[in-house]
């Protein structure tokens, strides 16, 4: 085992290595835009791909880009803090004996192993209630701080509280299942756990988008209209099983612009935000949906699945030598690590691995989401849309990192290398004659319709608006005939 262990640590360094490494060269070129190559090539073009880029971010305003940047590298350090605060509350339990004496009183108490492992993860997800604070402060007071959220405080609490009900209810079963086979293979469990963990990860894209998702949301067909007309038959021409648009009312929740299409196997759906109807111009919305087409038609569930299950297997082969080093002569009353008491130590490591393994967890999905760009791009042929809805985005999302950052945080593209493979698909196609000559940055005069929600309050006010706007937004209440609730 000590052998396999070096092994699978040396196999998750060159993963990183394979993974990591092109990924930092990529995303440091295409942030020169004066490479010669890329020079060359807009020479022969009706216009500068560079150029038009910097001209659709130069619609931001210093104010907007400063709260985009300020709540983006925020994030960096939450995503640590709040693992480490778990780490320490695993450890508490540990050593002050709680684990070993709830086991105990369980075995006592109820006798049956499963039921012994349910009752145990029951407790100590309720012990996890002591990060209130904290969700609380991240969830609640920074996501109105920097005018994201719409929620008052009962309908956060509402949400918060539907969440944990869920992650009881679903992580009894999960936790269930994977000691299940803990027990029952023994020190091969890292092994068949990966299969069960892909299993159950495929269970839940199944269900989530037809019994999950309208839990917290409402979901009603999108009325009769231009716009739903050239979605589906977007979606129809590149084989996807749908035949109703569904919309979504997050613009309860925040005013964020998202769209998906969700679910496999029978439980496909296309869904949109209100969001996204009411504050794009229906070629934003296109682009939007052209790319959550692109995930579908490439099947990124599966190959996503696929490659995560790499890493979940070198995750849990490392975590079952760790632990059984860390838990050695009984320490903390653990037995062996189908033991329950051992679950606060055995998640503790599982997490642990996963948090150092961000990089590689990010340029996975990032490359699923470059792919889907690109597909997005020739499906919806929506160029400019596609550089509105980047723009949107940065309502959260830093839109010019540096190299090691969008490697190390972003796990999608950055807005900036979004707004420019749309200008240089805009550019090269307008050369080949197949879409209309225009210009290369945004309409004269439009502006990006950034909205910021006041503190405290249920209502929104855009932070700039100009006559281009205006009339986008009309179109896009025609074409879309508001099918929102």
């Amino acid at each position: 085992m000590r052998l396999s262990g070096r092994l699978l640590g040396w196999g998750a360094l060159v993963a990183l290595t394979a993974i990591a490494g092109p990924a930092f060269a990529q995303t440091a070129a295409e942030h020169a835009p004066a490479a010669a190559a890329a020079t060359h090539a807009a020479t022969a073009l009706p216009f500068d791909p560079d150029v038009a880029t910097r001209e659709w971010l130069n619609t931001m305003n210093s104010a907007s880009r400063a709260r985009s940047d300020s709540y983006f590298e925020g994030g960096y350090w939450i995503q640590f803090v709040g693992p480490i605060i778990g780490f320490v509350i695993a450890f508490l339990v540990l050593q002050l004996g709680w684990a070993k004496g709830v086991r105990a009183w369980l075995e006592k108490t109820v006798k049956v192993y499963f039921l012994v492992v349910i009752g145990f993860f029951l407790f100590y997800s309720l012990i996890g209630l002591v990060t209130l604070p904290w969700d609380y402060w991240v969830g609640f007071v920074r996501e109105h701080d920097y005018g994201l959220s719409r929620q008052t405080f009962t309908q956060w609490a509402t949400e918060a509280a539907q969440g944990f009900g869920l992650n009881l209810a679903i992580g009894s079963i999960g936790i269930s299942i994977l000691y299940f086979v803990i027990w029952l293979a023994k020190k091969n469990w890292w092994i068949w756990g990966t299969v069960a963990a892909i299993a159950l990860l495929a269970v839940s894209s199944m269900l989530a988008p037809v019994y999950i998702a309208p839990i917290f949301n409402h979901y009603t067909p999108m009325a009769e209209s231009p716009l739903r007309t050239s979605v589906l038959q977007t979606a129809q021409a590149n084989g996807v099983p749908a035949d109703n648009v569904y919309v979504f009312d997050v613009s309860r929740q925040s005013n964020r612009v998202t769209a998906n299409v969700s679910g496999f196997a029978g439980t496909t759906r296309i869904s949109m935000a209100d969001n996204l109807i009411n504050r794009e111009s229906p070629g934003g919305v296109r682009a939007v949906l052209g790319h959550e087409i692109g995930h579908y038609v490439l099947n990124h569930t599966v190959s996503l699945m696929v490659m995560f299950a790499f890493m979940i297997v070198i995750v849990f082969a490392l975590a079952n030598w760790l632990f059984s080093k860390l838990s050695a002569g009984e320490r903390w009353g653990i037995r062996n690590i189908w033991d329950p008491a051992g679950m606060p130590l055995l998640f503790s490591i599982i997490g642990f691995m996963f948090l150092i393994a961000t990089p590689i967890q990010n340029n996975i999905v990032r490359f699923h989401e470059h792919q889907a760009d690109m597909f997005g791009l020739n499906a919806a042929r929506e160029p400019d849309g596609f550089a509105e809805s980047a723009l949107l985005l940065s309502e959260y999302r830093k839109m010019e990192p540096s190299p090691f950052e969008e490697w190390f945080f972003y796990d999608h593209p950055s807005g900036y290398d979004r707004i420019h493979m749309a200008m240089v698909w805009k550019a090269h196609h307008m050369a080949l004659g197949d879409i209309p000559m225009g210009p290369g940055g945004p309409p004269p005069g439009w502006h990006p319709d950034f909205v910021v929600m006041q503190h405290g309050a249920n209502a929104s006010a855009p932070a700039a608006s100009t006559p281009a706007q205006s009339s986008a937004a009309t179109t896009t209440t025609t074409a879309a005939s508001h099918g929102a609730p």
